[in-house]
């Protein structure tokens, strides 16, 4: 992802970002690829490889990972616990998802990867009580704390 399209607005600081990761058990990645060369990919295998929860999120795939794919946020049953959506789109697509995180109203925490900074996108999961993170490799990031 190299589309940013604005300069992002404050992170939170690392000791809240480590809060994030502890507290945070299932993630949803949106747009996790089936490639393995694809950054999606290979960050969703380490984060399952912590034990991770993840449910895929990706339009015409059934399973990746091993686990049952879903076109959309909004296709995954209400009654899973969502903590995180963890999202590889362009900077342009985010504002959707993030209404669609807030409107199942048990995810946490907005997590946009590396390259992908959205500030309306932020503005509205923030309004609505939510961890946001943007421009930064959930892989990376959870390294840090070991």
């Amino acid at each position: 992802m190299t589309e940013v399209c604005e300069i992002p607005a404050g992170n939170p600081e690392d000791t809240e970002i480590t809060r994030i990761l502890k507290e945070t058990k299932t993630i949803a990645v949106v747009g996790l690829s089936p490639k393995e060369d694809r950054p999606s990919h290979r960050v969703a295998v380490y984060l399952k490889s912590q034990g991770y929860t993840i449910i895929p999120v990706r339009p015409k795939i059934k399973e990746i990972l091993g686990e049952k794919a879903y076109g959309d946020l909004s296709e995954i049953p209400s009654d899973i616990q969502v903590d995180m959506v963890d999202i590889f789109r362009r900077p342009s697509e985010v504002l959707p998802i993030v209404e669609a995180a807030i409107k199942r109203g048990n995810v946490k925490t907005i997590w946009m990867q590396e390259g992908i900074v959205n500030n309306e996108a932020r503005e509205k999961g923030l309004d609505a009580g939510l961890d946001v993170v943007m421009d930064k490799c959930a892989l990376k990031e959870h390294k840090k704390m070991q």
